[in-house]
């Protein structure tokens, strides 16, 4: 099972389910400190696109589609894989933590991601990582990160303002297809260090059981050890999310795996395209 994370939210997410979980979503407004159910159907000043309010309502809308999935379903998930914020929806669907737990963490995290806002983020196309160094050196280009590596043709960069707007300069120059994501700073980087210490220090204050269900870790594309958990969530901040890597680690030639998302579509269609090859 697949869980998404930002850039999936819209406004309306989680009508349908809202009002079969009223006790959950009035137990996370109070938590949050504020409405919700409005937040996410109505999105009142365009609050849903802010990081701080983003984490907690993809979060907690994943989760109440989980749950309903569960009642469902008689066959639980082998495995569960979600990426960057979905991940803390696979770690809850595995019975890492509990839902209060999971929405203080991703209040936190939202926070903390929130306020790390001088930079941003692109995608590049059809670019394998060499091709990528090698056109940034020509042009003297240092301080980018890969952030995430998607798809086997499509990678994510991250910088400073500065950075970011030379290096996607000099790489369309290139020829090279890069589109701007609609980010408030350079996640899954180096200039995300003060958040991921400040993160670390608030997992402290957390304790975390083994996976039920294995998780597969955005870090190290591998299953989660509880003795790891809160070391492998801060230094997600800071890391790229390798999701082609993730998704690879569960193909089997010859058993097929069967893939549901819960959040979206577009981990279906990068999985479909890491399957592929392309």
């Amino acid at each position: 099972m697949l869980f998404a994370g930002q850039g999936s939210q819209h406004k309306g997410m989680g009508a349908e389910v809202f009002p079969r979980y009223p006790g959950l979503v009035s137990f996370a407004s109070d938590l949050l400190g504020y409405d919700l159910a409005a937040l996410c159907t109505e999105n009142p000043d365009g609050l849903l696109s802010r990081t701080e309010y983003t984490q907690p309502a993809i979060f907690v809308v994943n989760a109440l589609h989980s749950f309903e999935r569960a009642h469902r379903e008689d066959r639980p998930a082998d495995c569960y894989l979600g990426h960057s914020l979905g991940e803390y929806n696979a770690l809850l669907a595995a019975g890492v933590f509990d839902f209060e737990t999971g929405l203080r963490l991703v209040a936190k995290r939202g926070e903390l991601m929130a306020a790390a806002s001088d930079g941003g983020m692109a995608a590049v196309m059809d670019t394998p990582e060499e091709r990528l160094w090698e056109v940034l050196a020509a042009h003297g280009i240092d301080g980018v990160d890969i952030a995430g590596l998607n798809t086997p043709s499509q990678l994510v960069i991250a910088a400073t303002p500065p950075v970011l707007a030379a290096a996607l300069g000099c790489l369309e120059e290139a020829g090279i297809r890069v589109a701007r994501l609609r980010v408030s700073a350079p996640f899954h980087s180096r200039y995300m260090e003060p958040a991921r210490v400040r993160f670390e220090e608030f997992l402290t204050g957390f304790t975390f059981a083994a996976p039920a269900t294995p998780v597969v870790s955005n870090v190290t594309a591998r299953p989660h050890r509880p003795e790891e958990t809160a070391r492998l969530l801060a230094e997600q901040l800071v890391t790229p999310v390798r999701w082609t890597d993730c998704v690879r680690s569960l193909l089997d030639p010859g058993d097929p795996p069967e893939f549901t998302e819960i959040g979206g579509t577009a981990l279906t269609r990068m999985v479909h395209a890491i399957t592929k090859g392309v």
